[in-house]
């Protein structure tokens, strides 16, 4: 494979400008001729390229950017899993793991041998090749939002066991070929390296991430950490023997509950991946292929064999796994695309044997060719069956319950009062947002005069409030009233745009006699029955731990008990914690019938509190890193008690240094008129504690969580 004469562009600047030109332009031409853009990128890369047009060089930008494409590629695949829906699958995708190993395996060995006139060994490693395969076309299954179809996360499972079982012959047999005979230690040694390496992957990663990502909030601090540990799980992998993909999609694995779909950092993650990475692997693939191997017979014959059993070998698993589960033709050929494209694994494969002289130059043109079709084929296949496999869980899931709620509809409203605290609350909202259905946000700032300072203030904080639904791609509807009634203007708004539930940032003590959740907070209590939410969060909400939900008595005949359920728990499902609800046995099963028909996948728990000295209990055994929800309740309302009055004073004395979280159900029927328990009482008027009694409890504190911590993590059945 000899390039035909020397580039036309060799310099790095206008390589660079051209990459751009084709990544912006591509995609206009192959919309109208309704071309995958993985195809298109390749076939760019293929025009371009040495054994193209031969326009431009294929320096070092394409190797090193081609393989931070791949690796980025990985990297989403894994961050982008559902690993509720990949638990339940797990089954099923091992036995399709090992059938996409081991039947291109042994149809390799045979083909090869008996067709090719091969021997064993490089057999062997042929076979390996076959048996390898790249997620190329998971990019298309992410637009027609099929990833958790139980058919893609089969896939995925059993690209992971194909590509290690695939690795793992490639060592035995390149051992085999350097010393002359087969020593099973070596393959134990790089099984005992890899379960090593896991290990300490799973037991450094969320430590150091959950640090880091409370110290630097910044998104940008943390974009830079997360690539940093990518690159560094897929070096380390390469360092005991694997491959780098690997490293990266375990990384993706792992980070995963870090980084919620709903935030700025995946944003910016899948941003910069879509707009540069990605796509310049992709031409960089296409530069690799020489499209004149077809017109060498030798070499055609050859390459037609090798592509029959790649496509044969990938087809057979995937049909197997559907006769077996009940899937329908689209779903496995959702599952036959996914897994038939060989890139990466396959191209090292090749090439070591070809250094080692196992294989000669028509094995090695033949690979390129069968990585041509595949890689063309695979997105063709995915992007065909992924609208009918879409329709088909659609329509399973198309009973009177989902109907419902497809088409409920949430109105959520943030009175932002400042800048600085309005990105936080829009955040909040964002990962308790409801997207099985219709939900608007709305921003309101209400402003008491008309002074230059308070319509700066106003401005800006609504500014800031676009900017953190902007960063997700979601658009933050803002409102500006004006008004001498800040309250007044809130409950104008929420009657005004059919307000469902209200997030408000919780209010700061500015002296002792003042109430802990502020006068206005208790006015709009008052006032209004729709559900309020106060929250108030020291550290990032995807470095939670836990969520612990304390729910009164009779919390159950609330009119608003299961818009609160769904809230919280899609919440958890967001952060990727665990919840655990502490209530009577009665609302028990009622939690979990919400959960249960709503199918939110989360980690669950109950334990039984009967009475008030249950919850006061709570303050010890919240830690740092927990987030401590309240489901309050108004005065006069069903799940009220007497013992409610002292709440205020027990969250300020037990709870002052807790991220904490206070909902206040939604209520149907008469405004409230009368006292909630959140009015002002001598016992909200606390003395402060001494600095000295502060940081001695505050060291206590550490101690008696460091001790604890390792006590929450039993995992529990999920909803």
């Amino acid at each position: 494979m000899i390039p035909l004469a020397t580039a036309i562009v060799t310099q790095p600047v206008p390589i660079f400008f051209i990459v751009l030109v084709i990544i912006l332009c591509a995609p206009l031409l192959l919309n109208k001729l309704k071309i995958p853009h993985i195809i298109g990128m390749i076939v760019a890369g293929v025009v371009i390229g040495p054994y193209g047009f031969n326009v431009l060089d294929n320096d070092s930008s394409f190797a090193i950017f081609g393989q931070v494409g791949l690796l980025y590629l990985m990297f989403l695949a894994g961050l982008e899993i559902d690993m509720y829906h990949l638990k339940l699958n797990l089954r099923r995708g091992l036995l399709f793991g090992l059938l996409t190993l081991l039947v291109p395996l042994g149809l390799g060995i045979v083909t090869s041998y008996c067709l090719l006139h091969l021997d064993l060994l490089t057999s062997m490693l042929l076979g390996a090749m076959y048996a390898s395969h790249t997620l190329i076309a998971y990019p298309v299954a992410a637009r027609f939002g099929i990833t958790k179809a139980p058919e893609v996360l089969i896939a995925i499972v059993g690209t992971i066991i194909a590509v290690i079982g695939a690795l793992l012959v490639l060592a035995a047999t390149v051992n085999i070929n350097r010393e002359g005979a087969f020593y099973p230690s070596e393959i134990l040694l790089l099984l005992g390296r890899l379960a090593l390496w896991c290990l300490a992957i799973l037991y450094a990663y969320p430590r150091l991430t959950r640090i880091f990502f409370k110290k630097y909030p910044d998104k940008v601090m943390q974009y830079v950490y997360i690539m940093a540990m990518v690159f560094l799980a897929s070096w380390t992998a390469q360092l005991i023997g694997l491959e780098a993909v690997l490293g990266a999609f375990f990384a993706g694995l792992v980070l995963n509950r870090y980084v919620p779909a709903a935030s700025p950092l995946m944003s910016s993650i899948e941003f910069v991946g879509n707009a540069l990475f990605i796509p310049y692997f992709l031409i960089s693939v296409g530069m690799m292929i020489n499209i004149r191997v077809i017109a060498d017979s030798s070499t055609l014959a050859v390459a037609g064999i090798m592509l029959a059993v790649a496509l044969v070998s990938k087809w057979l698993p995937a049909y197997i796994v559907q006769r077996i589960n009940g899937f329908t033709s689209a779903g496995r050929n959702v599952m036959f695309g996914l897994t038939t494209a060989h890139t990466a694994v396959a191209l090292a494969v090749v090439t070591l044997g070809f250094n080692l002289h196992m294989f000669d130059s028509r094995i090695l043109n033949s690979t390129v060719l069968v990585i041509l079709v595949t890689c063309a084929l695979a997105p063709v296949l995915t992007s065909a069956s992924a609208p009918k496999l879409k329709i088909a869980m659609l329509e399973k899931e198309d009973d009177a319950d989902s109907i419902l709620r497809r088409n409920r509809h949430n109105n959520t409203l943030i009175p932002v009062a400042n800048p600085i605290t309005a990105q936080a609350l829009v955040e909040m909202a964002l990962l308790m947002q409801n997207t099985r259905g219709r939900h608007d946000i709305y921003a309101l700032h209400v402003r008491s005069d008309n002074s230059q300072a308070s319509k700066a203030i106003s401005e800006n904080s609504l500014a800031e409030a676009r900017k953190a639904g902007a960063a997700v791609d979601v658009d933050i509807h803002t409102l500006e009233r004006y008004d001498l009634n800040i309250v007044t203007g809130i409950l104008n708004a929420i009657e005004e745009r059919e307000i469902t539930e209200v997030i408000l940032g919780m209010h700061r003590r500015v002296s002792v006699i003042d109430s802990f959740f502020g006068n206005k907070m208790e006015q709009l209590l008052r006032a209004t029955n729709r559900m309020i939410i106060i929250t108030r969060c020291f550290i990032p909400a995807n470095t939670l731990t836990r969520i612990v939900v304390w729910v009164p008595k009779d919390a159950q005949y609330e009119s608003g008990f299961s818009r609160w359920v769904r809230a919280l728990a899609r919440l958890t499902r967001q952060v990727g914690c665990r919840i655990i609800f502490c209530c009577n046995g009665d609302i028990q099963p009622l939690i979990r019938g919400v959960l249960y028909q709503e199918n939110y996948g989360i980690r669950c728990e109950f334990r039984t509190v009967e009475d008030w000295d249950d919850f006061i209990l709570l303050g010890n055994r919240v830690l740092d890193d927990d987030l401590f929800v309240l489901i309050g309740a108004r005065a006069n309302s069903v799940s009220y008690s007497a013992d409610m009055a002292e709440l205020p004073s027990f969250l300020q004395k037990y709870f002052s240094r807790n991220n904490l979280m206070v909902i206040y159900p939604e209520q149907f029927g008469a405004e409230v008129a009368l006292t909630s328990f959140t009015d002002p009482l001598s016992s909200d008027i606390s003395s402060t504690a001494s600095p000295l009694w502060m940081r001695l409890r505050s060291r206590w504190r550490k101690l008696v969580n460091a001790k604890r911590r390792f006590t929450h993590r039993n995992r529990k059945p999920k909803y």
